[in-house]
């Protein structure tokens, strides 16, 4: 039985398939399936490119990780990335969020489970410690949500200008 006020933890379709994907895949094709997320990371629009510092750091990743989310107009939320592509398996982990959640309402991506990734089957072919980067990435990713609808100083809301 749900518990009044908690919303219910789910996965959206997309990020699910992602993951039955990985979990149905060899443990080769795991390692290339993760390869080819990180080559799908879009570049930062200029607004973060040229100004980084509006990015946050998430510091329990081994690599420089950074991000920003967004609400559109119609409450979709957009998700950037910055990690260098020196680090293939972060980088694959922000493709799969990208894929996964871009686009999807802020209270869907709040109801993801923090270890959503756990049945994928990549703990044979990734270590503990960078999983946990998988989890610390939602995890920044529904903070800055959460603040965001709390309308805490600092969130953001896309720019009407895009660049």
């Amino acid at each position: 039985m749900p518990t009044p006020g908690v919303p219910p933890v789910s996965v959206p379709q997309r990020l699910q398939e992602i993951v039955d994907q990985f979990a149905a895949a060899p443990r080769e094709l795991r390692v290339q399936a993760l390869l080819e997320y990180a080559s799908r990371v879009p570049p930062l629009p200029p607004r973060y490119a040229e100004h980084r510092e509006l990015l946050e750091q998430v510091h329990e990743c081994q690599t420089p990780f950074f991000l920003a989310t967004e609400t559109d107009a119609d409450g979709g939320v957009q998700l950037w990335f910055d990690c260098p592509p020196e680090a293939p398996t972060v980088r694959g982990f922000a493709g799969i969020l990208h894929a996964g959640l871009a686009g999807e309402s802020a209270e869907t991506i709040l109801a993801v489970p923090p270890d959503f990734y756990r049945s994928m089957g990549l703990s044979d072919v990734v270590s503990v410690m960078r999983l946990r980067g998988m989890g610390a990435i939602l995890g920044r990713l529904k903070r800055q949500l959460t603040e965001m609808e709390a309308g805490a100083p600092g969130a953001l809301d896309m720019p009407e200008e895009r660049g």
